[in-house]
């Protein structure tokens, strides 16, 4: 990322298991200051993050600089116009996976992914479900066809994660990684000796 420019990214957090991605990326990207960040919460999104975390819906929205209402379909991220450099789904539900790849553009998230994918920007979307069936699978193929980055957060070992913590940030930060932005605290592979 080239300093003094401001890199603006959607993150949208859907109804599939895993809303602490979402959440940790708000947090690192909260720490960038050439960064700024537009959110999203689906309905069930909500719902998750309140299950699954201890975090509230209103703290997950101070950690964004903006964040829109996903029944709005006139806000400015629903328009090309808008400029908006990349969007990061996470989790991203098999629901909207298939909104998205059917251009089912019915709320805000599958909109502004549709936007993005249209204006040839940067969409990330860690899938969240397990096993995959064969729609799930082809929906994916589908959109990495299109130039979407699949990023299903898997763990990874090689760091010798101690705590879920752990795994929780490699993940964030693999996928901050993908927006050109270099974070010192991302453990990489340095190969076996």
């Amino acid at each position: 990322m080239k300093r003094g420019k401001i890199l603006k990214v959607i993150v949208a957090i859907t109804g599939a298991t895993g809303s602490i991605f979402g959440i940790r990326i708000l947090e690192i990207l909260k720490n960038i200051k050439e960064v700024e960040t537009h959110l999203l919460l689906s309905k069930w999104g909500k719902k998750t993050i309140e299950s699954e975390t201890n975090y509230t819906v209103e703290r997950v929205g101070l950690l964004a600089d903006y964040t829109y209402d996903i029944a709005n379909l006139g806000a400015r991220i629903s328009s090309g116009s808008f400029q908006i450099d990349a969007m990061i789904i996470a989790p991203c539900s098999m629901k909207t996976l298939a909104s998205i790849r059917m251009g089912f553009a019915d709320n805000l998230v599958s909109r502004a992914a549709d936007v993005i994918l249209k204006e040839r920007k940067k969409l990330i979307l860690l899938t969240r479900e397990t096993p995959l069936n064969t729609i799930h699978l082809e929906n994916m193929l589908a959109l990495s066809r299109m130039g979407t980055i699949m990023l299903p957060p898997m763990p990874a070992f090689y760091n010798n994660p101690e705590t879920i913590d752990d795994l929780v940030s490699h993940i964030a930060y693999r996928t901050v990684d993908q927006l050109g932005i270099i974070l010192p605290d991302l453990k990489r592979w340095t190969g076996l000796a």
